[in-house]
């Protein structure tokens, strides 16, 4: 895990404050970033790290936020083939396994 990522997360869980961490498990084809890249989301919707930005790192982010509610983690399977990648005007085109998982609280 990045320093940067290790230290948001720990000033958020001293603070009080919930916070997802996003974590690329798996990508097959073309995706924006490679498996082990993480990003932070707090509960006001914040980001701290990408995951390839776009409308991927949007629809995770918002997945993350769905997490911190309900407390439990989960593998959020994004699909940015080929029809889908090019509605949202995006080179890449793979599928990634994103696990989200909630953090202090």
């Amino acid at each position: 895990m990045d320093r940067e990522l290790v230290q948001g997360a720990v000033r958020l869980m001293e603070q009080g404050e919930p916070c997802a961490l996003a974590t690329i498990i798996q990508v097959k084809g073309s995706a924006p970033r490679e498996a082990g890249t993480q990003m932070l989301v707090t509960a006001g919707g914040q980001t701290l790290g990408t995951i390839g930005g776009g409308c991927a790192e949007a629809a995770v982010r918002q997945r993350a936020l769905l997490v911190l509610q309900k407390g439990e983690p989960e593998i959020y399977h994004l699909d940015l083939t080929a029809d889908t990648a090019a509605d949202e005007g995006m080179v890449c085109g793979g599928i990634m396994d994103v696990f989200i998982e909630p953090l202090g609280g």
